[in-house]
């Protein structure tokens, strides 16, 4: 292999004037000096991946919408979840560039970063860059889930959510006379609501992408989640830990309607899947 052994650090170091290591590093990031066996490899490979990059990007922005998009928020907890989303990406991105460029840079320029010692790498480049931004990204999630955790209050509707393997029912303590409904879950719009989370058999995981967080579902447990749907509309949901066989039927809807209409709409619902 073409390098040497940094007898200091204890790291064994590539050779970068060698066209073999050279020739390897460019084919993979296509980048490569004129003159090495890869040249005409990587420029040819190169302009294609330009090409193509605007074309598969499409596949990628088509999963930001959608029925199970947590990036389309319908209610302010999501909208909470895809805030928090966009500022982890916008944090990985400094931090990315900055890898990739000083790898770049152990590319193009041989003997870029030999004034620096091991340690002095580890110190700069692996805690006094990276560590401000990610404690900073910690302190917002930590901030972002207690919002969306809230705590128990007269104010929000209580709802009681059951998961056993297969299907989720839904029963509506504040609501007197409701029936217990499968597979459909009712909300009124505009209301904060409380989700009473438990488990008949192994543990679940409660998530409507569009309206809140997920939450696991804990056989002799309870967990709570809050959710408020802005408008009425209908949502998807679906359990979020893999379960067994039936995991792929642990789906179910979610209806928003008019405040002054829920009691009478869930007063029509039936008893069992809509």
């Amino acid at each position: 292999m073409a390098g040497h052994r940094d007898h200091r650090g204890g790291v064994l170091l590539l050779d970068l004037d060698d066209d073999r290591v050279v020739g390897v590093v460019g084919f993979v990031l296509g980048v490569a000096h004129e003159g090495t066996p890869v040249f005409p490899i990587t420029r040819r490979a190169g302009g294609l991946f330009r090409k193509a990059l605007p074309f598969s990007a499409l596949p990628a922005l088509a999963g930001c919408g959608g029925d199970l998009s947590a990036l389309d928020p319908a209610g302010p907890f999501a909208e909470s979840i895809a805030r928090l989303w966009w500022a982890m990406l916008l944090g990985a991105i400094p931090l990315f560039a900055l890898v990739v460029g000083l790898f770049l840079l152990t590319v193009l320029r041989p003997g870029f970063g030999r004034r620096l010692s091991a340690k002095g790498w580890i110190v700069a480049g692996g805690l006094a860059l990276p560590l401000p931004v990610l404690t900073a990204l910690l302190g917002y999630a930590l901030f972002q889930g207690e919002y969306r955790l809230g705590r128990p209050g007269s104010e929000a509707l209580r709802v009681e959510a059951r998961a056993r393997m297969g299907q989720w029912s839904f029963a509506y303590p504040d609501t007197p006379g409701a029936p217990v409904t499968v597979g459909v879950l009712h909300l009124p719009a505009g209301r904060l609501v409380e989700i009473t989370v438990t488990s008949e058999d192994v543990i679940h995981s409660f998530w409507v992408p569009r309206l809140g967080g997920k939450i696991d579902a804990i056989p002799g447990h309870e967990t709570r989640l809050r959710l408020l749907a802005e408008a009425p509309g209908t949502f998807g949901g679906v359990c979020a830990e893999y379960c067994g066989v039936s995991h792929t039927d642990m789906r179910f809807t979610v209806r928003a309607h008019e405040a002054g209409r829920y009691a009478a709409e869930l007063a029509k619902a039936e008893t069992g899947a809509e």
